[in-house]
């Protein structure tokens, strides 16, 4: 079985992304450093976070992992980026004023704040998938699946072909991008039930091809 490797930044959900991977019948290792990537021989990476964007791009700065995402998504080896693991692929974030990791252009921006919605966007909401052949679309509605999404600050592409998803709240955002075997959701398949396992099971079938 394909060895995927978890990134531990120190401030995501690792328990939760890792046990939904091992319920999909995935093989886990995670890692810490570079080091700890290349002695796995893994043939997925997956990138989650939740909290503070800023926090999330510095600790991979200072492990020497920004590096290696940037060699893993140029080689189009299989990727995945969760909640605050998509926010970092583009360029800048509106959240700190900081710079992502540039691997993608365009920007992180905060929802508009019209008296109806609250933020941050937290629960359930309908995802649209715009590429429903893609892979980690495979078994899942292209307009009608509800995934539950944490978050004050959505990613805004520079080239519209990277989106996977779009979601409705006080307009419609991009929530998932897609480009060869690279993928990353602003919303949490850990928390999805069914529908976010399938999404891991999708990824890990990309990742045994």
């Amino acid at each position: 079985m394909a060895t995927i490797a978890v990134i531990d930044t120190g401030i995501c959900n690792l328990r939760s992304v890792t046990k939904a991977l091992e319920a999909v019948g995935a093989s886990i290792k995670v890692v810490r450093t570079p080091a700890e990537v290349a002695a796995a021989d893994a043939r997925g990476l997956v990138l989650p976070g939740v909290g503070a964007l800023r926090d999330c791009v510095a600790s991979l700065r200072a492990s020497g992992l920004d590096g290696v995402a940037r060699a893993w998504i140029a080689a189009d080896k299989p990727f995945l980026g969760v909640c605050l693991g998509m926010q970092a692929l583009f360029e800048h974030s509106e959240e700190g004023n900081i710079a992502g990791l540039g691997i993608f252009p365009g920007k992180v921006v905060r929802f508009q704040r019209p008296p109806e919605i609250k933020i941050p966007h937290m629960g359930w909401n309908t995802v649209r998938f715009v590429q429903p052949s893609s892979p980690l679309a495979a078994g899942l509605a292209n307009d009608e699946e509800n995934f539950y999404f944490v978050h004050s600050f959505h990613c805004v592409p520079a080239d519209p072909q990277l989106v996977l998803a779009t979601c409705d709240y006080a307009g419609e955002f991009c929530c998932a991008i897609a480009r060869g075997r690279v993928f990353a959701t602003q919303f949490h398949p850990e928390k999805s039930q069914a529908k976010g396992l399938q999404v891991y099971r999708n990824f890990a079938t990309v990742v045994a091809r």
